[in-house]
Parts: C-alpha cells; structure tokens; sequence
C-alpha cells in the first residue's frame, strides 16, 4: 500500500504543537511527517493477509477465521487454547482482571504502561525486575532485556511469596530499550514461578524478534549489510543454526499463559490474544472476555481480521522479514550513533531508544527532558516519537528515554536519514529549550502520557 506524506511547514509544526499542548499524542497524523510514535497497529499486511481478509467468515461463534487463528497459535507458540481479543490491552484485561485480586504483588522484568496499569486498576502492585545496566545506554551485554531473579527473590523475601501470584517475562522488553530476553533466562524465570507457586505469563507481543535476537549472532546479516561490520559470535550457545520458527516456538515452552498485541508481531492493525496451556485457566478467561470482549470465538473482531492474524503470525517468523525488520531499526540506531548520540546498542527489534536526559542536561527530570526531546524532534523535522521517561512513568526513576518505534514494512531508508537529521539536530540545540510541566492530566498516573497537556516553563 503506498500512501502520500507531506512535510507541513515549521510554522505549521509548531501551530499544531501548542495546539496539541505540548503532548504529541494529541496531534493529528496529517500533521505528522513520518510517525515513529508507536509500532502497534501501524505497519503495512502483505497481499497474502488482504488476500486472506476477502474469506473471512463473520459468524459470531465459532468461525471459520477463528478456527485458522488458533491453529496458527497452537503452530507457533505450542499453547493450545486461544481467546481473541480486540487488541494487546483487551488480552490484557481478559488475564490480569481473571488472575489478580486486591494485594497480589506482579513481577516483570519490566512491565510497559498499559500492563502497569492493568495490574493497578486490579489491586495489584506492579514490581520491576530489570538486570543491572538495563536502563544504562553504555551497558554492553547481549540479553539486557532479561528478568533479574536475584532482584525477585528480595522482593519475595521482603513481601512474602505468597502475594506473589503472577511472575512475567516481556519479550522484548520495551521499556528497557527494547532488549532481548534469552530462551536460558525464560527457563530459569519459569522456575522461579514454579518455586513460589506463582503463575508465568509471557507478554510476547514481540515474540518473533526476540527470537531473531536469539537466533542471530553478535551483529545480524542485516545489520552487517548496513554497517559494513563481520558477525563474530553467537548471542546465545547453541541457537544460531536452529531454524528461526523453532526457537520462537522455544520461548513458550514454559509459560503458563500468553498475552499478545497482534499489532506487533502478529502484523496487524487490529487485535490480540490470550492463548493458556490449561482449558481451566481458559474457561476462566473466557468468562470476562465474554463481558468485556465479546463472545470467545470472536473477542471483539470481525472475522476478517482474524484471518489477517493468522496469515500474520506465521509471516513474522519468516527470516527474511524478520532479519530486514530488525536490520531496518539497526541501520537507524548505527546512523544516530556514528552521530555520538546516546542510543542504546545493540538497538532493540522494534525501536530506537536515545538517552535525552544524557542530551539535554540542563533540564531536570521533573521538567521532562524527554518530553522536550520529543516536541522539538516534531518541530524541527515532523517526527512524531513518544517519551518512556518521567512523563511517561512519574517517579519511577527510569532514565528520560525517547523511543523511535518503526511501524512495519513502512518507511524506507531515505525517511530514516530525515530521522537521523532532525535527531542531529535537536542535540546540536541543546542548550536552548526550557522545560515541561503538566496543566490537565487524567486522573490514573500510568495512563497521564496518553491525554496530558504540559507547558513550557523555564528549566
């Protein structure tokens, strides 16, 4: 699908910033050049997933398309029972709204915005586990995105494992700069579940790149192609020449239960899932889908759109999409770094993540560096990226991340050099910009980022 794209003037670009109040999730796409702001739901389908649109059967139960998912499901992450939702959140309600009660304590190796909130609105208490050096862009280590059991255990010793009743694993993990997650990591996590009798749940709305990342060696052959660099060595022992579609399948061996964003890795615009190894943990998913979803066999999509999904998640697992994916996002992250910007190396599957804490100095957290990153970057080039620090998760004491998430199958390189420049460009004004603060936000702090309005005030 082609699509025209217009560059509005600067005048126009910072007329819509005002209007927007300094948040970029209140602009217009029209008002947008090239959108990083999200890779969910925005990437291209293929002509096999059109294809498979125009035979989508529309019954309200029991459907043709459904019956497709959930053998592509059951093919791809070994897990037997599907419930379809309208996308990663509605999965997401679906599980944690089943599995969680006032006082349980959930632990991530870092958990996104929407899972946190998901786990609040629950009772619960949401518990980070990141590895040392996550969050820190001059870390050097190939599973950076790996769940800390070192830190679970101090948290079960200090709340008791009892509380603890869901431990999960989200592959990548997007907010520690889209790292992977190693297959020895996910085995050793679902062993500490099993330890404290807590259930494991795998957030795999990125799956196929965090095998690739597996399956890769230090530098991938699509990262070679853009950088000129040689692959030395493999990222994880004995997984280079196994075929990529058997580790995705790997990674789900030992979770209990599977909540996914098809808009990612399922490469399409619309929908989500829930898949569990148990039919009784099923049966009881079922039940809220059914009030919040719609009935199982649908979960709030048409049939059409499960029949794109279905196509989808096979497509993702294949190595030429998935390595010129990831070799995309890798040409963009070597562009900023030859450029000396902070950016987080090896880059992750899906995003570009950039210190701008480490950029603009002079603003302190509290007046969103990030956030100011975010509206200049739009200003000066009409990038629309999105923030992952203070503004996005307030007093979490996270570095102040600006993330470039690529949609799928979209842009070419010539959009990312505009990328690379107008990036360039913020950092070489650092010393200019005033800082944030908030006027109007929602009354849930993990959800602020979506509908807040900020203004500037001196730094």
């Amino acid at each position: 699908m082609v699509e025209p794209i217009h560059l509005p003037s600067r005048a126009d670009r910072s007329a819509a910033l005002e209007r927007a109040g300094h948040n970029v999730f209140n602009l217009d796409s029209e008002d947008v050049f090239v959108d990083l702001l999200t890779d969910s739901g925005t990437g291209t389908m293929s002509t096999a997933q059109w294809a498979a649109m125009f035979e989508g059967d529309e019954a309200y139960a029991g459907s043709r398309s459904f019956h497709d998912l959930r053998e592509a499901v059951e093919d791809v992450t070994g897990l037997p029972h599907t419930i379809p939702a309208h996308q990663g959140r509605g999965a997401e309600n679906a599980l944690y709204g089943t599995l969680l009660s006032e006082g349980d304590v959930v632990l991530n190796n870092t958990h996104f915005d929407t899972t946190r909130a998901h786990v609040a609105n629950q009772g619960a208490e949401a518990v980070d586990c990141p590895v040392e050096g996550a969050w820190d862009h001059d870390s050097e280590g190939e599973f950076l995105g790996n769940f800390s059991i070192e830190k679970a255990w101090d948290v079960v010793d200090e709340v008791g494992a009892d509380r603890v009743t869901v431990v999960v694993s989200t592959i990548t993990n997007n907010s520690a700069a889209g790292q992977p997650v190693s297959l020895e990591n996910l085995r050793e996590t679902a062993q500490f579940a099993r330890d404290i009798d807590a259930l494991f749940v795998l957030d795999a709305c990125r799956f196929a790149e965090n095998a690739y990342f597996i399956h890769e060696a230090e530098r991938s052959e699509a990262s070679e192609r853009a950088s000129g660099e040689t692959a030395s060595r493999e990222r994880e022992a004995g997984q280079h020449d196994r075929p990529l579609a058997e580790i995705a399948r790997a990674q789900f061996d030992d979770a209990d239960a599977v909540v996914v964003s098809g808009k990612k890795d399922g490469l399409v615009n619309i929908g989500g899932f829930v898949a569990c190894r148990e039919e009784s943990l099923a049966d009881r998913v079922k039940a809220r889908t059914t009030l919040y979803e719609g009935f199982p066999t649908y979960g709030g999509m048409a049939g059409r759109d499960l029949a794109a999904m279905a196509v989808g998640l096979r497509e993702a697992v294949e190595p030429p999409y998935v390595a010129d994916r990831v070799g995309q996002v890798a040409y963009l992250g070597d562009l900023l770094a030859d450029a000396d910007l902070p950016v987080f190396q090896p880059t992750g599957g899906h995003a570009v993540y950039l210190d701008a804490g480490a950029v603009l100095t002079d603003i302190p957290a509290e007046r969103f560096p990030a956030q100011r990153f975010v509206c200049e970057l739009y200003r000066e080039s009409g990038v629309r990226a999105v923030e992952l620090g203070e503004f996005a998760f307030p007093g979490a004491g996270r570095p102040q991340l600006v993330r470039l998430a690529l949609p799928r199958r979209t842009y070419t390189r010539e959009h990312l050099d505009h990328v690379a420049d107008g990036v360039a460009a913020v950092a070489d004004r650092a010393g200019e910009y005033e800082g944030l603060e908030v006027v109007t936000e929602p009354p849930m702090p993990e959800l602020r980022h979506f509908s807040a309005r900020l203004r500037s005030v001196p730094a």
